[in-house]
């Protein structure tokens, strides 16, 4: 059986919830990470749904990818689709991403399925942070998830702009309550 890489882009940065013989740094190009599913279960509910990240068209993405042993693979994929695929708003695809090194590894990747219900379009700021604050679902708040993720991104030495600034308004709000 050949290795199988997971590149993980958002919370499977920073809780994978599986086992892995190797975690690295990686790029992924064509795809970017978007705060672009309303999260019905995980970070929010179908009365108050929470903002968790997709990958989706355009840009690139920094994240990790994880390497996983074959005697591993089936169960390790077989989580991975009842934790993502539960709703259908992702699709597996298997992309290209550069390691940390330059090397290039296929990864399994989950993105968003744009013709979704539950995928979110573009929103300003303040839209993306009214949807976010105050979202709760199964595995916590809202806000603890996109400032779990953007601190991840920052540990790896990278930067994503657009959510740090939804992080960034999050804090103050915080603050402020």
């Amino acid at each position: 059986m050949e290795e199988m890489w997971v590149f993980g882009y958002g919370s499977l940065m920073w809780r994978p919830g599986f086992d892995y013989v190797e975690a690295r740094h990686a790029t992924l190009h064509g795809l970017h990470r978007r705060l672009c599913i309303f999260s019905h279960v995980h970070r929010g509910t179908p009365q108050r749904p929470g903002l968790v990240l997709g990958l989706d068209k355009g840009g690139s993405c920094k994240g990790m990818v994880f390497r996983v042993e074959p005697a591993s693979q089936a169960q390790v994929l077989a989580y991975l689709r009842e934790r993502e695929m539960m709703n259908g708003v992702y699709y597996e695809a298997m992309r290209r991403v550069r390691l940390d090194d330059g090397a290039g590894v296929e990864a399994l990747c989950y993105c968003a399925v744009r013709g979704h219900a539950q995928y979110a379009p573009v929103m300003d700021l303040e839209a993306t942070v009214q949807q976010v604050h105050g979202a709760v679902g199964q595995s916590g708040p809202n806000e603890d998830y996109v400032l779990s993720t953007v601190e991840q991104i920052r540990q790896m030495g990278a930067r994503d702009l657009a959510l740090e600034r939804v992080a960034d308004a999050i804090r103050k709000i915080t603050a402020t309550s």
